[in-house]
């Protein structure tokens, strides 16, 4: 990508055109909000969640019952940050304004583990400076700047957390005073909801399930997910076209889509950020005919981890290349 030309400024073509490849009634419509349809998202999960810790704490003997209910507990965990960022682009409730966005914004954080101010602000960010090198906070403080396949593994690793939260230590320090408070508060009530989960259920069910149910889920699962998420991302691009400042993923209703929350429609959400999640499916097919005509062609996360673990490709470069 650039190193100094942020979307908003390199995007104005781009913009246009999408506006045309778009019907407005259309892109009217997909940018319409239901509370109703995040409450079933949240719901569902809810239910996962809870068909998953039966399964450890009914099975819990068999390996082969209570590692995928583990997974899926990290799955739905994973999934708060997703919930999180509807949050942060206002695409839960009709009236962006709401106090509902506040305090579903710290709920799903904590339950998420980070702060949601600190979110909010780092990925608006991210959004605004796009394209250049170091003022999106992504690419500047969390990309990793070795480029060796033993560093990237540690990113799905419990490493992770301190990678992470020395990024976002990096990102709030040109905070004003009273953001950097807000966050450091929110980041003590995550940080204590977490323990405090993890030593109940030790004390009260044993420290096989307190790892089943919360550790490994945490420590293990949300890692590797976070990776495979953030590899169809910004990571495979052509810097010199804004539309493919993002990587276009293939379509996997019944994997992807359920897996992520529809986050796997990252560049269509970059060109339309207020499109709800649960709207991204048909946004993308809306704009089928934009990417057959730029050439934009779709990725497989298969692909991209071979890419990047074994061809050990560089971030934010073309991989076609």
């Amino acid at each position: 990508m650039a190193a100094t030309v942020p979307w908003h400024t390199s995007s104005h073509d781009l913009r246009v055109e999408l506006a045309r490849a778009v019907p407005k009634e259309r892109l009217k419509e997909l940018h319409r909000v239901s509370g109703w349809r995040h409450a079933a998202v949240v719901a569902r999960q809810a239910v996962v969640l809870a068909a998953a810790a039966y399964v450890v704490l009914a099975h819990g003997d068999r390996w082969w019952a209570w590692v995928p209910a583990t997974v899926v507990i990290g799955s739905v965990v994973f999934s708060f940050l997703h919930l999180l960022h509807e949050v942060v682009h206002r695409t839960v409730f009709a009236s962006r304004r709401s106090r509902g966005n506040r305090v579903l914004g710290l709920v799903y954080a904590s339950l998420g583990g980070l702060s949601a101010t600190q979110f909010e602000r780092w990925h608006l960010d991210h959004h605004d400076q796009l394209g250049t090198a170091d003022l999106d906070p992504k690419r500047a403080h969390l990309t990793p700047k070795v480029v060796r396949r033993w560093f990237k593994a540690l990113y799905a690793t419990p490493a992770l957390f301190p990678i992470y939260f020395r990024a976002a230590a990096r990102a709030s320090a040109a905070y004003p005073a009273d953001v950097r408070a807000r966050i450091r508060r929110e980041r003590l009530v995550t940080t204590a909801l977490h323990v405090g989960v993890a030593t109940a259920l030790w004390t009260t069910l044993g420290p096989a399930a307190a790892w089943k149910l919360h550790l490994l889920p945490v420590l293990a699962v949300f890692p590797v997910l976070f990776t495979v998420n953030r590899l169809g991302q910004h990571y495979d691009v052509k810097p010199s076209d804004p539309a493919a400042w993002g990587t276009l993923m293939a379509t996997s209703p019944w994997l992807w889509d359920r897996l992520f929350l529809w986050t796997n429609y990252h560049l269509e959400h970059h060109y339309f950020p207020r499109v709800p999640m649960y709207r991204l499916p048909a946004l993308r097919r809306a704009l089928e005919p934009f990417f057959r005509a730029r050439g934009i062609r779709p990725r497989s996360y298969a692909g991209l981890l071979w890419d990047w673990f074994v061809r050990n490709r560089a971030p934010h470069t073309d991989w076609a290349a």
